[in-house]
């Protein structure tokens, strides 16, 4: 039936076919309503406007919706580009259907391919959409499904923006809610817009291998019929070529030429029972060789949208490989429908299939992790693991079944069972055996967790593992060490800032600064101090405006470091001779207190397999006395009075000369070191432009020896 000519009568026997109680008149009025609502709108084709949302509702038939549904597909742009009003749709349909209506008005609007913040955005907006009513991603579907197959009347532009929008969105959502049949479409009609060259190649080999090869379908389609007939199993056969995109992805991914793909067919086969279902597998398999590494069993471990089936690859005797998936009825329907099937009819009734799943229970499992993280592009990261999982299912010690997403690893296993078993984890045993944490887990192992006290999640693990919840739990994880570490330094260079200025740092100052700062707590207050968002001498500022440090009073040297111990004595290490202002790090040696680096320093990669041996540490905000150490590596030209001019120099910007080293002398050049004490960071970048203007200057630079430590410094 051509969906431009189908008039309300035709509507309500589409929907009377599957369900005889429907209302007929309710779908009527919302049938008149919206093309009285849409009287004088046309679409590009130039057709009136309101042929698209009765083509939606028929769709929707197709997979035997409730009326509220039919309705909601009828009225769905009502509210967005007509007069009718929320209240309105509501006194004349009721609160179900205007919820309906207002929801994916709210879901159109959405602009999902923008910017990645924005896209984050929306998209949490769109799964708290499903949250409220899965319905309303159903009707988005169909409506986009319908635009996707009368795409050609809009401008190109328009085309290939809502062709990625939907390859990249709404094509792996209609999989991920098993409607296996929509995303393959709507993976096919956006394939059309954005590579028609290639999806017409794969058209014109098929015709090509048809033409040689006559009929594959139907043949090996009577040949699986005549050996179920024969095993005694009473079973429908389908056979199909898969779609072009479905083809051109698999040339991709294997990097193979069309000729060299084997299992381009697929044939489906609907038993009666699920004993039916391996009993016509044992057949198949008898009468076609099995591929190894092909067999998936979704019956006895269903997906998380409820899907059931058997999967097998077979080949011939010409070698060329099929692939058959196996199921009941019931089965079937949900395969179809998906999520859908919860709310599908059939004789007048609420289907009551046994594989259909709970939307609700669906749509708080796959938001479950979504809604904790914070960065968007983890958010994104997230909503597409999940988007495009396919799953294995593996087994706890005691035989409970875990699915994850084919690539996971035991480290997603653990957060699978449980936050706190994931985060303790320090190692796994696949079916008895020691595994590193990175190893890919396969479909049937068993998995036992090595949990350890005190253990806390490695920012490595991030790479490791492939879940969002186990990626979004360790992110937090590791956010909340971070900020625990931020603030206890935080409060350390808060006591110092005070103390320095006579004044202490009590619970109540904090909380006064954090008011005036305009942050909600105090210890958010030191948790920005900790990681150099605020400095020391804005949060004694904010708490006491007037006070300033007394004319020429040093931070004392003893308190120059902030984030030792009590008692914790440190030295500046000689390898990269750290200035007050820069970002340093501590390292801590037995019997000789810490040693302190720059964080730049290539002596710390010493140390990188000793995190128990780090300090995190910073500068005492407030002016230094120039009693630090620093090497320049100066080329200067062989002149009279050149060097007492550069020494000159050096003393005019209160800098102080120690030691001076002669490394080269050249007839025409030296080459020297000059070890000058200085106040800062600051200190020296003022001063080298000052000796690089010198006229005799021909190089400076800061000097630095990774292999110099100081007599004593061992590795301990």
């Amino acid at each position: 039936m051509n969906t431009a000519d189908i008039t309300a009568d035709d509507l309500i026997a589409l929907v009377r076919a599957y369900n005889p109680k429907t209302n007929e008149n309710q779908i009527r009025l919302a049938y008149e309503y919206g093309q009285q609502m849409h009287e004088g709108q046309f679409r590009h084709s130039g057709e009136p406007y309101f042929t698209h949302p009765v083509s939606v509702a028929a769709i929707l038939t197709e997979q035997q919706l409730d009326d509220a549904t039919i309705i909601t597909a009828l009225l769905h742009d009502t509210i967005e580009d007509t007069k009718a009003s929320y209240s309105s749709v509501d006194e004349k349909f009721g609160h179900d259907v205007a919820e309906l209506v207002d929801g994916v008005t709210k879901l159109t609007n959405l602009q999902l391919n923008s910017n990645e913040t924005k896209q984050a955005e929306n998209f949490r907006k769109l799964f708290m959409a499903m949250s409220k009513d899965l319905r309303v991603i159903l009707v988005k579907l169909a409506d986009r499904l319908h635009n996707m197959r009368t795409i050609k009347s809009m401008r190109p532009d328009k085309q290939i923006q809502k062709a990625r929008e939907t390859m990249d969105i709404y094509a792996p959502l209609a999989g991920r809610m098993g409607m296996q049949w929509m995303r393959e479409e709507l993976e096919d009609l956006a394939f059309r817009v954005l590579n028609p060259e290639g999806r017409q190649s794969i058209i014109r080999r098929f015709i090509t291998l048809q033409r040689e090869t006559g009929d594959v379908i139907q043949r090996i389609t009577g040949d699986m019929r005549h050996e179920l007939e024969k095993a005694g199993i009473e079973a429908e056969v389908f056979g199909r070529a898969k779609k072009p995109y479905s083809i051109w992805r698999k040339m991709q991914e294997k990097q193979q030429s069309f000729s060299r793909l084997s299992d381009i067919y697929g044939f489906r086969v609907i038993t009666t029972s699920e004993d039916e279902c391996y009993r016509a597998l044992g057949t198949i398999h008898r009468r076609w060789r099995a591929v190894p590494g092909r067999f998936k069993d979704y019956i006895s471990q269903p997906k998380t949208n409820g899907y059931r089936s058997i999967h097998t690859t077979v080949s011939g005797r010409d070698g060329k490989r099929v692939e058959v998936q196996i199921r009941t009825r019931q089965m079937h329907d949900v395969a179809e429908s998906g999520v859908a099937a919860h709310w599908s009819y059939r004789d007048g009734v609420r289907s009551r299939n046994p594989f259909a799943v709970d939307p609700v229970k669906w749509v708080a499992q796959l938001t479950e992790q979504l809604d904790l993280e914070e960065d968007h592009e983890d958010f994104l990261e997230a909503v597409k693991l999940e988007m495009y999982a396919d799953q294995v299912f593996c087994f706890t010690p005691k035989g409970e079944v875990v699915k994850l997403p084919r690539g996971a690893t035991p480290i997603d296993f653990a957060y699978a069972i449980h936050t706190r078993i994931g985060s303790a984890c320090v190692g796994a045993k696949i079916d008895g055996m020691r595994v590193p944490l990175w190893t890919r887990v396969k479909n049937g192992q068993s998995i036992e967790i090595i949990t350890a006290q005190g253990q806390t999640p490695q920012a490595t693990w991030l790479d490791i593992a492939t879940t969002g919840k186990a990626k979004t739990a360790i992110r937090r994880s590791l956010r909340e060490l971070d900020r625990a570490r931020f603030v206890s330094l935080g409060r350390e260079l808060a006591r110092s800032a005070f103390e320095q200025m006579n004044k202490s740092a009590t619970e109540k100052v904090l909380r006064t600064a954090a008011r005036n700062l305009r942050l909600s707590s105090a210890e958010e207050l030191l948790a920005q101090l900790g990681s150099a968002e605020l400095t020391g001498q804005e949060v004694v500022q904010a708490v006491y405006p007037n006070l300033r440090p007394k004319p020429g009073e040093h931070v004392d040297r003893k308190r120059a470091v902030v984030g030792l111990e009590a008692g914790q004595s440190f030295d500046r290490s000689p390898c990269c001779q750290a200035l007050p202002g820069e970002r340093i790090v501590g390292i801590t040696f037995r019997g000789q207190g810490v040693k302190i680096h720059t964080i730049d320093c290539e002596r710390l990669s010493h140390y990188e397999d000793q995190p128990e041996r780090w300090l995190d540490l910073r500068w005492h905000d407030g002016p230094h006395p120039a009693i630090y150490g620093a090497t320049l590596d100066l080329t200067i030209g062989n002149g009279a009075g050149v060097l007492g001019r550069i020494c000159t120099l050096i003393g005019q910007s209160s800098a102080n000369i120690a030691d001076l080293e002669f490394l080269d002398r050249k007839p025409d050049f030296y080459r020297l070191l000059i070890y000058v004490e200085l106040r800062d960071i600051a200190h020296l970048h003022s001063l080298i432009p000052m000796l690089e203007a010198e006229s005799e200057v021909a190089e400076i630079s800061r000097y630095r020896n990774p292999d110099l430590f100081k007599a004593g410094t061992k590795d301990a």
